[in-house]
């Protein structure tokens, strides 16, 4: 529903932050790796966002990049694991440490995020198998949101991480998403 907020920051208080968009406040909780990378109060900010409404509340979760609410998206869909969780994932490892940490089926890595347990780790090294990634550094890193959004597009439907990303790193840093979109499906209809 809510995809992307562009606006003002107005207010930090770990893990949330307050976004002015045209004089509107959104209160939106992000990880502390989005969180540490925010500029100052009163600059200009960008956030892909996820959207959850549940049965007592209507809650907003920001990402600095494609990759992190990517991932985000896999761990809620876990069983036992909810937003907060899957924040506390985020916020205690990269994605790129992620993607090891399940390629590699390192449960002791992720027991040391607080608030996983041993029984939490091994779901989640089952379920996320082959999901995120196959191991190799996917930490995309795009120079333009358009990227981004033609990532998120491509995993939409349903090319992997790592066919995905390489489709899109291989295009030029000014396309527009539509154009890069009929760009990458050629690409990986090869």
């Amino acid at each position: 529903m809510i995809g992307k907020l562009s606006g003002t920051l107005l207010e930090k208080n770990p893990p949330q932050v307050l976004v002015d968009c045209n004089g509107v406040g959104y209160e939106v909780d992000v990880p502390m790796s989005t969180f540490y990378n925010l500029g100052e109060v009163g600059q200009p900010i960008s956030l892909l966002t996820h959207f959850v409404v549940r049965e007592d509340a209507q809650l907003l979760y920001g990402f600095a990049t494609a990759p992190e609410r990517h991932a985000f998206k896999h761990l809620i869909k876990i069983s036992g694991v909810g937003p907060r969780m899957a924040l506390a994932v985020l916020s205690g490892m990269s994605v790129t440490d992620l993607i090891n940490t399940v390629a590699s089926q390192d449960t002791a890595r992720i027991v040391k995020v607080p608030g996983i347990g041993k029984k939490t780790a091994e779901r989640l090294m089952l379920e996320l198998k082959g999901k995120l990634g196959d191991g190799v550094s996917i930490g995309f890193s795009f120079t333009s949101d358009n990227q981004g959004d033609i990532l998120q597009a491509l995993l939409a439907l349903g090319y992997s991480d790592k066919d995905a990303g390489t489709a899109v790193k291989a295009m030029p840093n000014d396309i527009g998403v539509s154009d890069g979109i009929k760009m990458a499906l050629k690409a990986l209809a090869k």
